[in-house]
């Protein structure tokens, strides 16, 4: 081979080279976002006269009052189950600490929805709504509660 040639290749291995090393960070960045479950967080509204010890949605566990985060929330149903404490009041009354499950259908999830908000009312009525903030619940209330209108929310009562 002549130096001619020899040279060229080299400047084609170098031109490939430099290539591959300003679009590899690009491509992994890209398959980064496109392989990584998106996280939602998980946070509740109680209206009922007994407090919520702990609550999970699809196994996720949402505490006992705040926000709860990361968790991946997805798929056709939800399933919540829910633990309601008892006061020291209560307690000595004879009431029993109480666990429900139900299953739901997950609301459908906006872009930019973040939260899941748990909403849990008189008579063990479960309702789910996404929203993309954690301050104001997106759900309309029934009974005139008060509340902020979002459409995308499923409940029932059992």
């Amino acid at each position: 081979m002549n130096l001619d040639k020899r040279q060229r290749l080299w400047r084609r291995r170098k031109l490939i080279l430099s290539l591959l090393a300003v679009l590899l960070p690009f491509a992994a960045l890209y398959l980064y976002g496109q392989l990584r479950t998106p996280g939602a967080m998980l946070t509740s509204e109680n209206y009922m006269d007994r407090r919520i010890g702990s609550f999970w949605v699809n196994d996720n566990w949402g505490g006992n009052g705040g926000v709860t985060c990361c968790w991946t929330l997805k798929g056709p149903k939800a399933k919540v189950v829910w633990i309601l404490s008892l006061s020291q009041a209560q307690e000595d009354q004879g009431m029993k600490i109480e666990r429900h499950e139900i299953e739901l259908p997950m609301p459908p999830r906006e872009p930019g929805d973040d939260t899941l908000h748990v909403h849990f009312f008189p008579d063990n009525r479960v309702v789910l709504a996404w929203a993309s903030t954690t301050i104001l619940s997106p759900l309309e209330y029934p009974n005139g509660m008060p509340g902020k209108s979002k459409a995308h929310a499923q409940g029932r009562q059992p």
